[in-house]
């Protein structure tokens, strides 16, 4: 063993000692495995990586649909412009719904409203 993980671990014994880690969340619980094993070996790390840091493939579907979408309201006909925004206002809500159940805090529905009030001011 090396210096460091010596070390590591007489810190580890002693929090364990003066009873640092009594009131840890989910004490005495099983711990609530996530099932990875759709997800290559070599990726696992990476993968939650990205989870902790906010970012899932759900995530990255749902900012790639909207973006579509708001290229094709940019080209759309009067027609389909009100069929597209619902659609877009569907996938902002579900993007939202998704960043509430992470507790991170989003305006994006205010930056969209601002944007469209913007674009109906300028094309008047």
């Amino acid at each position: 063993m090396d210096f460091f993980q010596i070390l590591s671990e007489d810190r580890i014994k002693k929090a364990y000692q003066d009873g640092e880690f009594d009131s840890l969340p989910g004490l005495g619980k099983p711990m609530q495995l996530e099932d990875l094993s759709g997800i290559p070996e070599d990726l696992r790390m990476a993968y939650k990586i990205m989870k902790n840091a906010g970012y899932t493939e759900d995530d990255r579907r749902i900012r790639q649909e909207m973006m579509n979408i708001e290229d094709l309201l940019k080209k759309c006909d009067e027609n389909e412009r009100e069929n597209l925004q619902r659609k877009l206002n569907e996938k902002l809500l579900r993007f939202n719904q998704l960043m509430a159940k992470r507790g991170v805090k989003t305006n994006s529905s205010l930056f969209k409203n601002y944007e469209l009030n913007l674009h109906r001011k300028i094309n008047k």
